[in-house]
């Protein structure tokens, strides 16, 4: 039996027009609200928690196939750029 592969995306975000954490939290409450309800993602913001102005964001999938990983990660990436109000610097994926 094969095992489950692990996908995981980490999103690093630049912020603007936030002076506290609080209102980045607001630009970032998507993340979980959306992403976060999806039964096969995991969502977390996994650096910068106190930088109003930078945010770094990890999606975690799993599944047989790397292929389809890839791909939900890709789209996954581009509901966020549609739906998040801060431009992502740098994409990171990796796939075991």
């Amino acid at each position: 039996m094969e095992h489950p592969h692990l996908g995981v995306m980490t999103l690093h975000f630049q912020v603007y027009g936030c002076e506290t954490v609080r209102d980045k939290k607001r630009v970032f409450s998507a993340m979980r609200r959306i992403w976060g309800r999806e039964p096969d993602l995991a969502v977390a913001e996994i650096a910068d928690q106190d930088d109003p102005g930078l945010a770094t964001w990890s999606v975690v999938t799993t599944g047989p196939d790397p292929r389809l990983l890839q791909h939900r990660l890709q789209e996954v990436e581009k509901a966020i750029l549609a739906r998040i109000d801060a431009p992502i610097l740098d994409t990171q994926v990796e796939i075991d």
